[in-house]
């Protein structure tokens, strides 16, 4: 069920792609807005208790409706996992902005794919050379195709039922959201760190496998762990080492110069590249669902 599940809500949502998610996250930052208010005491307890009350319950509703539905008829049950995957996982949630860039790289249009950029990373009103737009946006795509793809697919399978999906993209927005509330927000970040360390080695592990295996592996044992963010260092040092491109690099932004390290070997990002990673990223979506697909079989015979 877990395999056709995942090959239905990507065909679904190649097909049919959610265009509007504003409400569903106008919804969600309600409900964290209101936890702030009930519970933001400045302390770690005090998260720790709003990161539960957020997460568990509708992790727990996802999980109970599953088993619910399973009782009944299993093709109910594998609807409402379909139903919760579309909603959760996809290229589509990030890829309009990639596509775009690409688009306008490659019609030369560097000012368009510059605006594009700052709109999906957040203005920062610093004018970007166009090497660093294909850098940057490559980046943004690498750690995106992680996020709404390859760490929901991990803990779907981990769970029971599409509770893991639910859990895990609550506490991706919690950590994202809660990030600078001081001891309020550790907790949400420390239990998404925890949630991430197995993701992102899976995801990595996946683009050596459908890149350049050599040059991907070295790039995560001896560059990730130089990023700000270890875990995400390792999606774009196995990145970066897979396709033999340069990204990371000092980089001006409003605040000053960010001292970023250099990750991945070979050539520095152009146009092409952009071609590269949608490659790298449906190759490695493939390799999962061929894995799965192999495992499912095997549990049958």
């Amino acid at each position: 069920m877990s395999a056709l599940a995942i090959i239905a809500a990507l065909l679904i949502e190649q097909w049919r792609p959610l265009g509007d998610r504003r409400y569903a996250h106008g919804a969600l930052a309600a409900w964290a807005g209101w936890l702030e208010q009930s519970f933001n005491g400045g302390e770690r307890r005090h998260g720790i208790i709003a990161w539960c009350v957020a997460v568990l319950p509708p992790v727990a509703a996802v999980l109970a409706l599953h088993y619910a539905l399973a009782s009944l008829n299993p093709l109910l049950a594998l609807a409402f996992n379909i139903a919760v995957l579309y909603f959760t996982l996809g290229f589509r949630q990030f890829s309009h902005y990639f596509t775009d860039i690409q688009l306008a790289v490659k019609a030369g249009d560097i000012d368009a794919a510059r605006g594009l950029l700052e709109r999906w990373r957040g203005a920062s009103g610093v004018v970007r050379t166009r090497e660093e737009v294909i850098r940057l946006a490559i980046e943004e795509a690498l750690l995106a195709s992680h996020r709404h793809v390859f760490g929901v697919l991990l803990w779907y399978l981990v769970l029971p039922g599409p509770s893991g999906a639910v859990l895990y993209r609550l506490a991706a927005y919690l950590a994202a959201r809660w990030t600078d509330f001081g001891s309020f927000g550790q907790f949400a970040g420390r239990a998404f760190y925890v949630l991430e360390w197995p993701a992102v080695r899976l995801t990595a592990a996946a683009f050596a496998v459908v890149g350049d295996f050599e040059d991907a592996v070295y790039c995560w044992r001896t560059q990730a762990r130089s990023w700000l963010d270890p875990n995400a260092g390792i999606v774009l040092a196995a990145g970066a080492g897979a396709m033999g491109v340069r990204l990371g690099m000092p980089l001006q932004d409003v605040d000053g110069m960010q001292a970023r390290p250099e990750l991945g070997v070979g050539e520095t990002a152009e146009g092409p590249f952009l071609d590269s990673t949608v490659g790298l990223l449906w190759r490695a979506v493939v390799v999962w669902v061929f894995v799965l697909l192999i495992v499912t079989a095997a549990r049958l015979l």
